[in-house]
Protein backbone atom coordinates (compact mmCIF):
# COMPACT_ATOMS: atom_id res chain seq x y z
CA UNK A 1 0.00 0.00 0.00
CA UNK A 2 1.36 3.76 -0.86
CA UNK A 3 2.25 6.08 1.38
CA UNK A 4 -0.30 8.28 -0.27
CA UNK A 5 -2.75 5.72 0.39
CA UNK A 6 -2.07 5.33 4.51
CA UNK A 7 -2.01 8.99 4.67
CA UNK A 8 -4.87 9.38 2.87
CA UNK A 9 -6.52 6.53 5.29
CA UNK A 10 -5.16 8.24 8.37
CA UNK A 11 -6.89 11.64 7.80
CA UNK A 12 -10.25 9.90 6.90
CA UNK A 13 -9.85 8.61 10.35
CA UNK A 14 -8.97 11.74 12.25
CA UNK A 15 -11.84 13.58 10.65
CA UNK A 16 -14.82 11.51 12.48
CA UNK A 17 -16.42 12.40 16.06
CA UNK A 18 -14.86 9.45 17.96
CA UNK A 19 -10.96 10.35 16.88
CA UNK A 20 -11.94 13.83 17.92
CA UNK A 21 -13.47 12.92 21.17
CA UNK A 22 -10.19 10.74 21.87
CA UNK A 23 -7.77 13.94 20.99
CA UNK A 24 -9.59 16.32 23.14
CA UNK A 25 -9.73 13.46 25.85
CA UNK A 26 -6.02 12.29 25.98
CA UNK A 27 -3.45 15.36 27.07
CA UNK A 28 -2.17 16.74 23.68
CA UNK A 29 -0.11 14.61 20.90
CA UNK A 30 -0.59 11.56 23.47
CA UNK A 31 -2.85 9.95 21.55
CA UNK A 32 -1.84 6.64 19.82
CA UNK A 33 -4.59 4.65 17.85
CA UNK A 34 -4.63 0.90 17.86
CA UNK A 35 -5.46 -1.35 14.91
CA UNK A 36 -6.51 1.99 13.37
CA UNK A 37 -6.89 0.34 9.72
CA UNK A 38 -8.79 -2.41 10.62
CA UNK A 39 -11.50 -3.18 8.35
CA UNK A 40 -15.26 -4.28 8.88
CA UNK A 41 -17.17 -5.29 5.40
CA UNK A 42 -16.34 -2.40 2.86
CA UNK A 43 -15.00 0.26 5.36
CA UNK A 44 -12.94 1.13 8.72
CA UNK A 45 -14.18 -0.74 12.18
CA UNK A 46 -17.10 1.58 14.02
CA UNK A 47 -14.85 2.72 16.71
CA UNK A 48 -11.51 4.25 17.62
CA UNK A 49 -9.30 2.67 20.20
CA UNK A 50 -5.59 3.56 21.56
CA UNK A 51 -3.77 4.87 24.46
CA UNK A 52 -2.17 8.10 25.39
CA UNK A 53 -2.40 10.27 28.82
CA UNK A 54 -4.26 12.41 31.17
CA UNK A 55 -2.59 14.63 33.11
CA UNK A 56 0.55 12.14 32.43
CA UNK A 57 -1.40 9.21 33.95
CA UNK A 58 -1.21 6.12 30.85
CA UNK A 59 -4.42 5.52 29.95
CA UNK A 60 -6.52 3.22 27.47
CA UNK A 61 -9.41 4.98 25.91
CA UNK A 62 -11.92 3.65 23.11
CA UNK A 63 -14.76 5.97 21.35
CA UNK A 64 -17.17 3.96 19.40
CA UNK A 65 -17.58 6.02 16.14
CA UNK A 66 -21.29 7.04 15.14
CA UNK A 67 -19.60 8.77 11.61
CA UNK A 68 -19.23 4.75 10.55
CA UNK A 69 -22.36 2.93 10.43
CA UNK A 70 -24.06 4.60 13.33
CA UNK A 71 -21.20 2.82 15.79
CA UNK A 72 -22.82 -0.32 15.13
CA UNK A 73 -20.97 -2.98 17.24
CA UNK A 74 -19.46 -6.08 14.48
CA UNK A 75 -16.73 -8.37 14.76
CA UNK A 76 -14.19 -6.20 13.95
CA UNK A 77 -15.27 -3.37 16.53
CA UNK A 78 -15.23 -6.13 19.26
CA UNK A 79 -11.74 -7.30 18.43
CA UNK A 80 -10.85 -4.00 19.09
CA UNK A 81 -12.12 -3.80 22.65
CA UNK A 82 -10.74 -6.90 23.31
CA UNK A 83 -7.06 -6.50 22.50
CA UNK A 84 -7.75 -2.88 23.96
CA UNK A 85 -8.66 -4.52 27.54
CA UNK A 86 -6.40 -6.86 27.22
CA UNK A 87 -3.43 -4.73 26.94
CA UNK A 88 -4.93 -2.83 29.86
CA UNK A 89 -4.65 -5.70 32.10
CA UNK A 90 -1.59 -6.53 30.97
CA UNK A 91 0.18 -3.15 31.69
CA UNK A 92 -2.46 -2.03 35.01
CA UNK A 93 -3.86 1.03 33.33
CA UNK A 94 -7.02 2.29 33.59
CA UNK A 95 -10.18 1.82 30.39
CA UNK A 96 -12.47 5.12 29.71
CA UNK A 97 -15.33 4.15 26.58
CA UNK A 98 -17.40 6.24 24.70
CA UNK A 99 -20.59 5.12 24.02
CA UNK A 100 -22.68 6.01 21.11
CA UNK A 101 -24.08 2.94 19.00
CA UNK A 102 -26.94 2.83 16.93
CA UNK A 103 -26.77 -1.12 17.82
CA UNK A 104 -25.32 -4.08 15.98
CA UNK A 105 -24.89 -5.22 12.70
CA UNK A 106 -27.25 -7.72 12.99
CA UNK A 107 -26.12 -10.03 9.56
CA UNK A 108 -23.40 -11.09 11.77
CA UNK A 109 -25.12 -13.12 13.74
CA UNK A 110 -23.78 -15.75 16.13
CA UNK A 111 -20.22 -14.41 15.72
CA UNK A 112 -21.33 -11.23 16.39
CA UNK A 113 -22.60 -12.61 20.17
CA UNK A 114 -19.45 -14.33 21.09
CA UNK A 115 -17.11 -11.23 20.19
CA UNK A 116 -19.81 -9.17 22.45
CA UNK A 117 -19.59 -12.22 24.86
CA UNK A 118 -16.04 -11.99 25.00
CA UNK A 119 -15.84 -8.49 25.80
CA UNK A 120 -18.37 -8.68 28.52
CA UNK A 121 -15.70 -11.16 30.10
CA UNK A 122 -12.87 -9.39 29.79
CA UNK A 123 -14.47 -6.03 31.40
CA UNK A 124 -15.37 -8.21 33.72
CA UNK A 125 -11.99 -9.71 34.62
CA UNK A 126 -10.44 -6.91 34.93
CA UNK A 127 -13.01 -5.09 37.17
CA UNK A 128 -11.52 -4.11 40.51
CA UNK A 129 -7.75 -4.59 38.77
CA UNK A 130 -8.00 -1.49 36.87
CA UNK A 131 -10.58 1.37 37.53
CA UNK A 132 -13.40 1.26 34.54
CA UNK A 133 -15.17 4.73 33.14
CA UNK A 134 -17.83 4.80 30.86
CA UNK A 135 -18.87 7.79 29.20
CA UNK A 136 -22.39 7.50 27.24
CA UNK A 137 -22.54 10.45 24.96
CA UNK A 138 -25.38 8.80 22.17
CA UNK A 139 -27.39 5.89 22.09
CA UNK A 140 -26.28 2.99 24.15
CA UNK A 141 -28.49 -0.64 24.29
CA UNK A 142 -28.42 -4.01 24.81
CA UNK A 143 -25.06 -5.33 25.09
CA UNK A 144 -23.58 -2.09 24.92
CA UNK A 145 -25.38 -0.82 27.87
CA UNK A 146 -24.44 -4.09 30.11
CA UNK A 147 -20.56 -3.07 29.06
CA UNK A 148 -21.23 0.48 29.83
CA UNK A 149 -22.67 0.19 33.36
CA UNK A 150 -20.15 -2.73 34.35
CA UNK A 151 -17.82 0.06 34.79
CA UNK A 152 -16.77 1.79 38.35
CA UNK A 153 -18.21 4.88 37.14
CA UNK A 154 -20.13 5.75 34.16
CA UNK A 155 -20.91 9.46 32.88
CA UNK A 156 -23.66 10.42 30.74
CA UNK A 157 -24.84 13.27 28.66
CA UNK A 158 -28.46 15.01 28.78
CA UNK A 159 -29.16 15.06 25.37
CA UNK A 160 -32.61 13.98 24.98
CA UNK A 161 -32.50 11.83 22.48
CA UNK A 162 -30.04 9.26 24.18
CA UNK A 163 -30.89 5.82 26.11
CA UNK A 164 -29.27 3.81 28.42
CA UNK A 165 -30.54 0.69 28.24
CA UNK A 166 -31.15 -3.06 27.34
CA UNK A 167 -34.53 -3.19 27.64
CA UNK A 168 -34.85 -1.29 23.80
CA UNK A 169 -37.11 1.53 25.66
CA UNK A 170 -36.26 5.01 26.41
CA UNK A 171 -33.78 5.48 29.09
CA UNK A 172 -32.52 9.48 30.29
CA UNK A 173 -29.71 10.47 31.66
CA UNK A 174 -32.06 11.78 34.46
CA UNK A 175 -33.54 8.13 34.93
CA UNK A 176 -30.47 6.64 35.14
CA UNK A 177 -28.95 8.87 37.43
CA UNK A 178 -32.21 8.37 39.86
CA UNK A 179 -31.69 4.40 39.50
CA UNK A 180 -28.26 4.88 40.30
CA UNK A 181 -26.87 3.54 37.44
CA UNK A 182 -25.40 6.94 36.38
CA UNK A 183 -22.53 8.71 38.71
CA UNK A 184 -22.34 12.09 37.00
CA UNK A 185 -24.82 13.76 34.68
CA UNK A 186 -23.14 16.12 32.12
CA UNK A 187 -24.29 19.32 29.79
CA UNK A 188 -22.85 18.02 27.22
CA UNK A 189 -20.47 15.79 25.67
CA UNK A 190 -17.35 18.49 26.15
CA UNK A 191 -18.45 18.66 29.90
CA UNK A 192 -18.36 14.66 30.10
CA UNK A 193 -14.66 14.89 28.81
CA UNK A 194 -13.88 17.15 31.06
CA UNK A 195 -15.57 14.83 33.86
CA UNK A 196 -14.21 11.75 32.61
CA UNK A 197 -10.32 13.66 32.96
CA UNK A 198 -11.24 15.33 36.44
CA UNK A 199 -12.44 11.37 37.75
CA UNK A 200 -8.79 9.78 36.34
CA UNK A 201 -7.29 12.38 39.12
CA UNK A 202 -8.81 10.57 41.68
CA UNK A 203 -7.81 7.10 40.79
CA UNK A 204 -5.22 4.83 40.99
CA UNK A 205 -3.70 3.10 37.76
CA UNK A 206 -4.56 -0.48 38.85
CA UNK A 207 -4.99 -2.26 42.11
CA UNK A 208 -1.17 -2.18 43.28
CA UNK A 209 -1.13 1.06 42.95
CA UNK A 210 -1.60 3.76 45.27
CA UNK A 211 -4.34 7.14 44.03
CA UNK A 212 -2.89 9.97 43.08
CA UNK A 213 -1.19 12.35 45.93
CA UNK A 214 -1.99 16.24 45.54
CA UNK A 215 -1.34 19.15 47.32
CA UNK A 216 -2.47 19.91 50.81
CA UNK A 217 -5.01 22.12 50.88
CA UNK A 218 -6.69 23.71 53.47
CA UNK A 219 -10.55 23.32 53.62
CA UNK A 220 -12.62 25.53 52.18
CA UNK A 221 -15.71 24.78 54.02
CA UNK A 222 -15.26 26.55 57.40
CA UNK A 223 -18.85 28.80 57.01
CA UNK A 224 -20.76 25.38 56.03
CA UNK A 225 -22.81 23.42 58.00
CA UNK A 226 -21.65 20.85 55.82
CA UNK A 227 -19.30 18.73 57.92
CA UNK A 228 -17.41 16.95 54.90
CA UNK A 229 -16.24 20.65 53.55
CA UNK A 230 -14.84 21.78 57.34
CA UNK A 231 -11.92 18.65 56.96
CA UNK A 232 -11.52 17.94 52.96
CA UNK A 233 -9.20 19.87 51.16
CA UNK A 234 -10.36 23.09 49.42
CA UNK A 235 -12.36 22.13 45.88
CA UNK A 236 -11.65 18.58 46.23
CA UNK A 237 -14.35 17.55 46.70
CA UNK A 238 -16.03 14.86 43.72
CA UNK A 239 -19.97 14.61 44.05
CA UNK A 240 -20.74 11.32 42.77
CA UNK A 241 -24.66 9.87 42.40
CA UNK A 242 -26.53 12.54 44.04
CA UNK A 243 -29.38 12.09 41.65
CA UNK A 244 -29.67 8.58 44.01
CA UNK A 245 -31.06 8.25 47.28
CA UNK A 246 -32.02 10.85 49.70
CA UNK A 247 -30.31 10.26 52.86
CA UNK A 248 -26.68 9.48 51.89
CA UNK A 249 -24.05 11.42 49.88
CA UNK A 250 -21.25 9.69 48.92
CA UNK A 251 -17.67 11.36 47.59
CA UNK A 252 -14.38 10.97 46.32
CA UNK A 253 -12.46 13.75 48.30
CA UNK A 254 -8.41 14.52 49.28
CA UNK A 255 -7.65 15.14 53.08
CA UNK A 256 -3.44 16.27 53.31
CA UNK A 257 -3.91 15.98 49.60
CA UNK A 258 -4.92 12.01 49.79
CA UNK A 259 -7.46 10.79 48.37
CA UNK A 260 -10.58 9.13 50.28
CA UNK A 261 -14.15 7.57 49.96
CA UNK A 262 -16.46 9.71 52.15
CA UNK A 263 -19.83 8.31 53.00
CA UNK A 264 -22.15 10.90 54.69
CA UNK A 265 -25.64 9.87 55.83
CA UNK A 266 -27.67 13.37 56.38
CA UNK A 267 -30.41 11.39 59.45
CA UNK A 268 -33.53 9.36 59.45
CA UNK A 269 -33.71 5.95 57.71
CA UNK A 270 -31.13 4.95 55.07
CA UNK A 271 -33.08 4.30 51.65
CA UNK A 272 -32.29 1.72 49.65
CA UNK A 273 -30.86 3.62 46.89
CA UNK A 274 -28.77 5.61 49.25
CA UNK A 275 -27.41 2.19 51.06
CA UNK A 276 -26.61 0.63 47.43
CA UNK A 277 -24.82 3.55 46.12
CA UNK A 278 -22.81 3.71 49.57
CA UNK A 279 -22.24 -0.06 49.13
CA UNK A 280 -20.62 0.35 45.91
CA UNK A 281 -18.49 3.35 46.43
CA UNK A 282 -17.61 1.21 49.38
CA UNK A 283 -16.55 -1.91 47.53
CA UNK A 284 -14.22 0.19 44.75
CA UNK A 285 -12.58 1.87 47.55
CA UNK A 286 -11.93 -1.18 48.59
CA UNK A 287 -10.42 -3.08 45.55
CA UNK A 288 -8.18 0.02 45.16
CA UNK A 289 -6.99 0.30 48.90
CA UNK A 290 -8.79 3.83 48.84
CA UNK A 291 -9.72 4.36 52.65
CA UNK A 292 -12.80 5.06 53.67
CA UNK A 293 -14.54 8.00 56.15
CA UNK A 294 -17.98 7.91 57.23
CA UNK A 295 -19.74 10.49 58.34
CA UNK A 296 -22.70 8.70 60.60
CA UNK A 297 -26.37 9.95 61.14
CA UNK A 298 -28.44 7.51 60.87
CA UNK A 299 -31.98 6.21 62.66
CA UNK A 300 -31.55 2.62 60.48
CA UNK A 301 -32.94 1.32 57.41
CA UNK A 302 -35.52 1.11 55.42
CA UNK A 303 -35.11 -1.99 53.36
CA UNK A 304 -33.61 -5.43 55.11
CA UNK A 305 -31.87 -6.61 51.88
CA UNK A 306 -30.25 -2.89 51.08
CA UNK A 307 -29.07 -3.13 54.81
CA UNK A 308 -27.51 -6.34 54.38
CA UNK A 309 -25.72 -5.41 51.24
CA UNK A 310 -24.23 -2.38 52.89
CA UNK A 311 -23.28 -4.14 56.30
CA UNK A 312 -21.62 -6.97 54.06
CA UNK A 313 -19.48 -3.96 51.96
CA UNK A 314 -18.39 -3.09 55.12
CA UNK A 315 -17.58 -6.00 56.70
CA UNK A 316 -15.63 -7.31 53.83
CA UNK A 317 -13.80 -4.14 53.40
CA UNK A 318 -10.73 -4.42 54.45
CA UNK A 319 -9.20 -0.63 53.18
CA UNK A 320 -8.61 1.42 56.18
CA UNK A 321 -12.14 2.55 57.85
CA UNK A 322 -12.33 5.73 59.77
CA UNK A 323 -16.11 6.56 61.09
CA UNK A 324 -16.80 9.87 62.57
CA UNK A 325 -20.76 9.48 64.14
CA UNK A 326 -21.72 13.51 63.96
CA UNK A 327 -25.45 12.39 64.99
CA UNK A 328 -27.69 10.08 66.09
CA UNK A 329 -26.62 6.06 65.45
CA UNK A 330 -28.94 3.84 65.99
CA UNK A 331 -28.77 0.14 66.72
CA UNK A 332 -28.29 -1.62 63.19
CA UNK A 333 -26.97 2.18 61.87
CA UNK A 334 -23.98 1.80 64.19
CA UNK A 335 -23.23 -1.47 63.53
CA UNK A 336 -23.26 -1.51 60.16
CA UNK A 337 -21.37 1.94 59.80
CA UNK A 338 -19.54 2.72 62.46
CA UNK A 339 -20.08 -0.87 64.94
CA UNK A 340 -18.42 -4.25 65.02
CA UNK A 341 -20.20 -4.89 61.79
CA UNK A 342 -18.37 -1.86 60.13
CA UNK A 343 -15.01 -3.24 61.35
CA UNK A 344 -13.75 0.09 61.56
CA UNK A 345 -10.31 0.88 62.52
CA UNK A 346 -10.70 4.44 64.42
CA UNK A 347 -14.09 5.28 65.49
CA UNK A 348 -14.89 9.49 66.51
CA UNK A 349 -17.55 11.09 67.73
CA UNK A 350 -18.46 14.66 68.03
CA UNK A 351 -19.25 15.47 71.20
CA UNK A 352 -23.66 15.63 71.06
CA UNK A 353 -23.40 12.28 68.94
CA UNK A 354 -25.55 9.89 70.45
CA UNK A 355 -25.30 6.19 70.27
CA UNK A 356 -28.34 4.08 71.51
CA UNK A 357 -29.73 0.50 70.50
CA UNK A 358 -33.07 1.53 69.91
CA UNK A 359 -34.84 4.79 69.39
CA UNK A 360 -33.49 7.52 71.57
CA UNK A 361 -37.97 7.44 72.98
CA UNK A 362 -38.07 3.68 73.21
CA UNK A 363 -34.77 3.73 74.91
CA UNK A 364 -35.86 6.24 77.33
CA UNK A 365 -39.08 4.35 77.97
CA UNK A 366 -37.84 1.35 78.64
CA UNK A 367 -34.78 2.23 80.60
CA UNK A 368 -35.89 4.87 82.15
CA UNK A 369 -40.33 4.91 82.26
CA UNK A 370 -40.35 6.41 85.72
CA UNK A 371 -39.22 9.62 84.61
CA UNK A 372 -40.90 9.63 80.61
CA UNK A 373 -44.24 10.20 82.63
CA UNK A 374 -45.07 13.29 82.01
CA UNK A 375 -47.34 15.33 79.66
CA UNK A 376 -47.29 13.93 75.68
CA UNK A 377 -46.10 17.40 74.57
CA UNK A 378 -42.89 17.10 77.03
CA UNK A 379 -42.26 13.43 76.27
CA UNK A 380 -39.69 14.11 73.49
CA UNK A 381 -38.14 16.93 76.09
CA UNK A 382 -37.53 14.37 78.49
CA UNK A 383 -36.71 11.79 76.08
CA UNK A 384 -33.47 13.96 74.15
CA UNK A 385 -32.55 14.80 78.35
CA UNK A 386 -32.19 10.67 78.84
CA UNK A 387 -30.02 10.35 75.50
CA UNK A 388 -27.91 13.75 76.38
CA UNK A 389 -26.99 11.64 80.00
CA UNK A 390 -27.16 7.89 78.82
CA UNK A 391 -26.75 7.22 75.20
CA UNK A 392 -24.23 10.06 74.97
CA UNK A 393 -20.55 9.58 73.13
CA UNK A 394 -19.17 10.10 76.36
CA UNK A 395 -20.74 6.57 77.67
CA UNK A 396 -20.46 4.84 74.14
CA UNK A 397 -16.39 6.04 74.93
CA UNK A 398 -16.26 4.51 78.34
CA UNK A 399 -17.18 1.26 77.23
CA UNK A 400 -15.20 1.49 74.41
CA UNK A 401 -16.93 1.93 71.57
CA UNK A 402 -15.78 5.06 70.34
CA UNK A 403 -11.99 5.81 69.96
CA UNK A 404 -12.34 9.52 71.15
CA UNK A 405 -14.50 12.19 71.19
CA UNK A 406 -13.31 15.18 68.88
CA UNK A 407 -14.69 18.58 68.11
CA UNK A 408 -15.48 19.99 64.39
CA UNK A 409 -12.32 21.94 64.69
CA UNK A 410 -10.36 19.32 65.97
CA UNK A 411 -12.20 16.61 63.29
CA UNK A 412 -9.35 17.50 60.14
CA UNK A 413 -6.03 17.11 62.40
CA UNK A 414 -7.77 13.74 64.38
CA UNK A 415 -8.52 11.90 60.47
CA UNK A 416 -5.13 12.85 59.25
CA UNK A 417 -3.58 11.27 62.41
CA UNK A 418 -5.54 8.63 61.93
CA UNK A 419 -5.10 7.97 57.84
CA UNK A 420 -1.42 8.57 58.48
CA UNK A 421 -1.15 5.89 61.06
CA UNK A 422 -3.40 2.90 58.93
CA UNK A 423 -1.45 4.12 55.69
CA UNK A 424 0.74 0.39 56.02
CA UNK A 425 -2.78 -1.56 56.96
CA UNK A 426 -2.55 -5.03 55.64
CA UNK A 427 -5.17 -7.44 56.69
CA UNK A 428 -5.16 -11.61 55.96
CA UNK A 429 -8.52 -12.43 54.44
CA UNK A 430 -9.54 -16.22 54.45
CA UNK A 431 -9.19 -18.46 51.24
CA UNK A 432 -12.22 -18.40 48.96
CA UNK A 433 -13.38 -16.68 45.68
CA UNK A 434 -15.99 -14.63 47.10
CA UNK A 435 -18.94 -13.55 49.35
CA UNK A 436 -22.49 -13.90 48.19
CA UNK A 437 -24.28 -11.34 50.01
Amino acid sequence: MSIEKINAAKAETASTAAYKTLTAFFDADSFCELDAFAKSGDGFAEAVAGYGTVEGMPVYAFAQNSDVSGGALSKAQTAKLKKLYALALKTGAPVVGFYDSVGGRLNQGTELLGGCGEVLRLASKISGVVPQISVVTGNCLGTNALNAVSADFVIMTKDAKLSLDVTGENASAEYNAAQGNVALVADDKAQAVAQARDLLLYLPSNNLTPAPIAEDLQPDGENTPCIVSKVADAGSKLRLGDSCGETARTRLARIGGQVVGVVRTTGGKLDDCSAEKAAKLVRFCDAFSIPVITFADCDGFDSLSSAAKLTSAYAEATTAKIAVIVGRTIGSAYIALAGTGANADVVYALPDAVVSPVNVEAAAFIMDGKNMKVPVEKQQEAANRFASEHLSAFNAAQNGYIDGIVTVEELRGALLDALNMLSGKRVPTVAKKHGTI
